[in-house]
């Protein structure tokens, strides 16, 4: 295995922005400390990333690092759009919203987009779908409020139907029906995935749709060529191709929704490519109420799979 491709290592983005659990307040960062975690793995790659960041007496330079994370989170957003991130989202909003209604939810209904960076999936809903004309509210919240600005920014210049907050996406406040995620759930480790996915557990939970990179022998492989070729910056490069090693097996996740939300019917949509054996780039951990489960099926059919 590269040093690179460890994944008991964390990702560089998820150690250059800190805040406050409770406050939300940015936080200052050692990059001293930040170079030792990766010289503990030989992580050559990321020592390299880290030492072009900007520091101020031992302190990343907060401005060069929202730039960097900014200049990121664009490139994300490109590959995003190559990949028809989008449509895939849209197919199962609308099943999930469609069974909402048949079953009985006749008010408003909130999606949550957790961790959202610069909002490519909210924008990409408000604008090229009729779900804000249909009761259906498009949140995205994020703990970096630099990307919060910027996804805000964004949407205002097309006057898009969505909106952006800093904050906690399970708060009284900003709280949904339906909880969606991109490239989210590999950040959480160990007991930290099974104490995220309890926060699902809320009475106006409806359903969670978590997309991630499937795992499998090939994905780094794949993952190093098309971000060498895509992506300009070090850390997006660094951080994508790990990304795909620490992501999660499908019967790990699994294991961790029933778990933690047992309320809710769990499983996993959109493994294979059609009816082969190949592995898609990105499957999705979903959750649902079990009165929404009948009608999912038979929308969605084989798509939705290990759902009881």
């Amino acid at each position: 295995m590269f040093p690179s491709w460890n994944p008991a290592q964390p990702e560089i983005s998820d150690l250059v922005v800190q805040h406050d659990p409770k406050t939300l307040e940015r936080l200052p960062v050692n990059k001293l400390e930040i170079l030792r975690i990766f010289e503990r793995f030989q992580n050559k790659k990321a020592l390299r990333a880290v030492e072009r960041i900007p520091a101020k007496e031992g302190f990343l330079d907060p401005v060069a690092v929202d730039r960097l994370m900014l200049t990121v989170h664009w490139e994300m957003q490109r590959l995003a759009e190559e990949f028809y991130h989008g449509h895939r989202v849209l197919k199962l909003l609308r099943a999930t919203i469609a069974a909402m209604r048949s079953s009985g939810h006749a008010g408003p209904i909130r999606i949550v987009d957790v961790g959202c960076g610069i909002g490519y999936t909210i924008r990409w809903l408000a604008a090229r779908t009729s779900l804000p004309q249909e009761g259906v509210e498009l949140t995205g919240v994020d703990l970096n409020s630099t990307l919060i600005r910027e996804a805000t920014r964004l949407a205002s210049i097309e006057s898009l139907p969505c909106r952006f907050f800093h904050g906690d996406a399970f708060s009284a406040d900003l709280r949904g029906q339906i909880y969606i995620s991109t490239g989210v759930l590999h950040h959480f480790r160990g007991d930290g995935l099974v104490a995220f996915l309890r926060r699902h557990n809320g009475e106006t939970t409806q359903a969670f749709v978590h997309y991630d990179f499937q795992p499998w022998a090939l994905a780094p492989v794949g993952s190093w060529f098309f971000h060498v070729i895509r992506m300009r910056t070090a850390l997006a490069r660094h951080d994508g191709v790990l990304s795909t090693a620490r992501a999660y097996n499908a019967k790990t996740l699994l294991s961790a929704a029933r778990a933690a939300v047992p309320e809710l019917a769990a499983g996993i949509y959109g493994a294979k490519i059609w009816n082969t054996p190949a592995p898609r780039v990105f499957h999705a951990l979903v959750g649902f109420r079990p009165v929404l489960v009948p009608q999912l099926k038979q929308s969605l059919g084989r798509m939705l799979g290990e759902l009881p």
